[in-house]
């Protein structure tokens, strides 16, 4: 065989070699169990997202070991287009494969818990301890060890959870869900705070969570929201006390019996925004995403005052004045 034939057989036979070599190891590195942060590992896949940025947030959170594995074996199935949003848990065992059947498929949670907007934490816990669908571990574990578990910071978790709908897979345990509600608030969150008005008078991101609380717990309805922010907001620029009567309610606990009094008013708690100025020392609630956004970017408004109409909207005013003759025509009571 002439030479130049032979180092082309030899360079032939080396790039079949290194084929074969990479074919093999791209095949066992598909059929290995990926190495999950925690299991079950819950996550979300938003409408519309692409499965390279699925696999580069999956690699940022440690499930993956590099987005282009997922991203190469969609694009050679011919399935990269065909994602399906949703909420998925995966368990330990899954293998990339897998991972991508499950997404392409739309292997979504099953179960559902819907937390409501103006839930407490202490509801919340409720709720996830009566569900039959989910496996409780947090029953007897206090505040602050919860918060470890799913590794927040801090040991007080009220206003800390988004309030939504959570699809889950039947069995999930509570400490799953706890984290993706966690996650959830914490990017919510942080998304309103890095869009907040210049001229916000609140200090950090967790003031703003506290304000929201109290604006979620003010009204139900959503127009009125971003006017109620805007009181507490212009109240807090001039040093003026936040006076709501839903941080009073929370203050009290268990105490508080449905009919608020002139005596609990005056009765002094760290919750009490008629004897203390600033903000309460936690939320008060679970705000849902237009609180957040309401304190955060509230409107221009001159009103220091509101009072319920008896219809589910409010009444605003600018002066004491305005306030006094709102309270005696809708007799509700100011704030």
């Amino acid at each position: 065989m002439p030479a130049p034939l032979r180092l082309f057989t030899r360079v032939v036979a080396a790039f079949a070699l290194a084929f074969a070599a990479a074919a093999g190891f791209a095949g066992w590195q598909l059929q290995q169990p990926l190495a999950l942060p925690t299991s079950p590992y819950p996550f979300d896949v938003k409408a519309g997202a692409s499965l390279t940025a699925i696999a580069r947030e999956l690699t940022v959170a440690g499930v993956i070991p590099g987005e282009r594995w997922l991203t190469l074996l969609g694009r050679w199935r011919g399935v990269d287009r065909t994602i399906k949003a949703g909420n998925y848990e995966i368990s330990a065992g899954i293998t990339l494969s897998g991972l991508l059947d499950k997404l392409t498929q739309g292997d979504v949670t099953q179960a559902a818990l819907t937390v409501v907007e103006g839930s407490t934490f202490a509801e919340f816990r409720e709720m996830l301890a009566a569900n039959p669908a989910v496996t409780n571990t947090l029953r007897d574990v206090s505040d602050a060890e919860l918060m470890k578990r799913i590794g927040a910071e801090g040991s007080r978790p009220e206003g800390w959870f988004f309030p939504d709908t959570y699809f889950f897979g039947a069995g999930s345990n509570d400490v799953a869900l706890l984290t993706r509600a966690h996650r959830l608030m914490q990017s919510r969150l942080g998304a309103a705070w890095a869009k907040r008005a210049s001229d916000l008078p609140l200090n950090d991101p967790y003031q703003a969570l506290i304000l929201a609380s109290i604006v979620e717990k003010e009204t139900g309805r959503a127009a009125d929201r971003p006017l109620i922010a805007s009181v507490f907001v212009n109240r807090l620029r001039i040093g003026m006390r936040l006076q709501t009567d839903p941080t009073v309610i929370y203050g009290m606990g268990a105490a508080f019996d449905g009919n608020l009094r002139k005596r609990d008013l005056e009765a002094d708690t760290p919750y009490n925004t008629y004897t203390r100025d600033g903000l309460p020392p936690t939320p008060i609630a679970l705000p849902g995403q237009r609180s957040l956004e309401a304190t955060t970017n509230p409107p221009k408004t001159s009103y220091l005052y509101f009072v319920a109409r008896g219809d589910g909207t409010s009444e605003f005013s600018a002066t004491l004045s305005g306030h006094n003759q709102a309270v005696a025509k809708f007799q509700t009571g100011g704030r």
